[in-house]
């Protein structure tokens, strides 16, 4: 498992924007995690899946109402990543009214999850392989804070004790 001073493991997400802008098309885009780190402080949450009530009710409003605080402290993004497909992610963001504030960042094959080794096989559940639910503090590429949750708690990865990490 991924662990405090390791580098975050090269993988691709996949982003859906609706209007284009910044070169970006309409569509899912692939993000590089390795580019899109690279001199920059993300606060990272990742979550078991979209539109489920613990990640649509606390995890995603919270990082999302505390975007200013982010920024303060000097989060350059705030990413959400779930195994879901990008135009899930993006009717996510939607309903969540995320807006430019998070970036919600589709890991369908569950490869950034697995590389990580941050996982939670729901198969038994009829949900497959996901993430496990945590919040991690990347700077340059590299893992500062990381907030792994128990099975079924969210206690941990939400925005208040993350924030708390970024202040320092």
């Amino acid at each position: 498992m991924i662990k405090v001073g390791d580098t975050l493991p090269s993988a691709t997400l996949q982003e859906y924007s609706e209007v284009e802008g910044e070169g970006c098309s309409i569509g899912p885009n692939p993000v590089d995690v390795s580019k899109a780190t690279a001199g920059k402080t993300i606060a990272l949450f990742a979550l078991p899946g979209a539109f489920t009530p613990t990640c649509s009710a606390k995890h995603v409003p919270g990082y999302v109402q505390h975007f200013d605080d982010f920024k303060a402290a000097g989060v350059d993004e705030i990413w959400c990543v779930s195994v879901n497909d990008a135009f899930v992610m993006g009717a996510w963001a939607r309903d969540q009214k995320t807006g430019t504030k998070v970036r919600m960042l589709a890991d369908g094959s569950a490869d950034f999850a697995k590389a990580t080794g941050l996982t939670l096989d729901l198969t038994a559940r009829g949900m497959g392989l996901r993430s496990n639910r945590y919040s991690m503090l990347v700077k340059d590429g590299k893992v500062a804070a990381l907030n792994v949750e128990a099975p079924g708690k969210f206690e941990v990865s939400n925005a208040e004790t993350l924030l708390a990490q970024a202040r320092g």
